[in-house]
């Protein structure tokens, strides 16, 4: 590269912070590139945790990374904003206004140039047109919305103390997200009844609706039916085969005529790329919004425009919106756009390594699935070691992001606020 490439990432999420990282660390350190982040947040946060954050169970304000000290720390650049379009002939993102939280606009719309764009937006939510979900449910698929459900949670359980009631939570959606934020609720009612009023906590009463047979659908039927049995145990109703008709201010319709009632309406369903998609200067997008892209990440339409993560759809050959193949997609660019860039080499394949998945179910259990046919080459394990393991894949993000020695120092310091810090959120 003669001269200064421009790299534009959009996303920070896990494959968007990682891969600007890795780039800021080679390219942008020895000045062959500049490399700009673009995200609407100012910190990234681990997605498999928001489950946490909107239970209350986990401190957001130690669990975030600041994109500008990152920025700062790795060699590249962060701008807050959100592109709302791409004009490919020109090769620039457009840039929305960026508006304060009363409305003011502090930056005027804008655009930035690139050499080759990288599209990393996540994903969220897919309430599939169902009537009254937009209106009357609430999402946590990201930072703000779960502090908005845990706002929601604590002022509704504290109306319950006051009027020794029960509160009723339902959510509809038994995948990962969905089944480990029942296990969570439930984990931050036990953890409140130490720092309670004097008086009886009241009951919780929490119902997982699943439109599928089963819960976890992803994992072995094994999993799923040990899972549900755990959730049974705590309390949680698990309903499955239920499919949602509608959502109103009392709860949920069922298509067999009955009804689940809530306070508090999460949904957790299905999976989607956001809106903004249907913006970004024609690319071919598949039915639920995802951008479609070759093996190698670039766009079906555009060499120039990669995309990776939940917002990508490879043809003929899609893979599960899950941090794994994220994480394991930024790593693939990182070692190969430099060579695009400079010599035009072309980019391969990615080839997903499927190393297995895991999910915990708050401190009562867990459960990992491992590619193979037996427990240490594959297979199923659970308990402790499963918790564990969903422990360390988080600690393993905090290290690739920070370094071994500020990711163990972080490690530390986490364990030293838990001695100071209520183990749940309670203001």
């Amino acid at each position: 590269m003669s001269q200064k490439s421009e790299i534009l990432i959009v996303g920070g999420g896990v494959a968007g912070l990682a891969l600007a990282t890795r780039l800021g660390n080679s390219l942008g350190k020895q000045g062959q590139a500049r490399i700009t982040l673009i995200d609407k947040s100012f910190s990234h946060v681990w997605k498999p945790m928001l489950h946490c954050f909107a239970a209350g169970t986990a401190q957001n304000e130690n669990d975030r990374i600041s994109f500008m000290a990152q920025a700062s720390e790795h060699h590249f650049e962060f701008w807050p904003g959100e592109v709302i379009g791409i004009d490919r002939d020109k090769r620039q993102a457009v840039l929305g206004p960026l508006r304060s939280s009363d409305g003011t606009v502090v930056l005027e719309g804008r655009t930035v140039e690139y050499d080759a764009l990288i599209l990393s937006i996540g994903s969220c939510a897919n309430d599939f047109g169902t009537p009254g979900v937009a209106e009357h449910c609430l999402f946590i698929d990201n930072l703000v919305e779960a502090n908005g459900f845990n706002e929601k949670f604590r002022m509704e359980l504290l109306r319950a103390y006051a009027g020794d009631g029960a509160l009723d939570i339902a959510i509809v959606g038994g995948g990962a997200t969905g089944t480990q934020l029942a296990a969570e609720l439930h984990k931050a009612l036990e953890l409140v009844r130490l720092h309670s009023f004097s008086q009886t906590p009241p009951a919780l009463n929490i119902t997982l609706l699943e439109a599928g047979p089963r819960i976890l659908p992803a994992f072995p039927e094994q999993v799923s039916e040990a899972a549900q049995k755990e959730l049974e145990r705590i309390g949680v109703k698990v309903r499955t085969s239920a499919m949602v008709s509608g959502a109103d201010e009392n709860g949920f319709s069922l298509k067999d005529g009955s009804h689940a009632p809530a306070t508090l309406r999460v949904w957790a369903a299905g999976v989607k790329a956001p809106e903004v998609t249907s913006g970004f200067g024609g690319l071919s997008l598949s039915r639920s919004g995802q951008i479609l892209i070759n093996p190698n990440l670039q766009t079906v339409d555009d060499p120039a425009i990669f995309a990776m993560g939940d917002c990508s759809y490879i043809v003929n050959d899609p893979l599960p919106p899950t941090a794994q193949v994220a994480r394991q997609q930024a790593h693939h660019l990182a070692r190969h756009l430099p060579a695009w860039l400079r010599d035009k080499r072309e980019v391969p394949s990615c080839v997903f390594n499927n190393k297995g998945a895991i999910v915990a179910l708050g401190n009562y259990n867990g459960w990992g699935t491992l590619p193979g046919g037996t427990v240490f080459g594959g297979g199923v394990f659970h308990g402790l070691s499963a918790r564990l393991g969903h422990l360390a894949l988080y600690r393993q993000h905090q290290i690739e992001l920070y370094g071994l020695t500020r990711g163990l120092m972080s490690c530390f310091s986490d364990w030293v606020d838990s001695l100071v810090r209520p183990s749940v959120r309670l203001d």
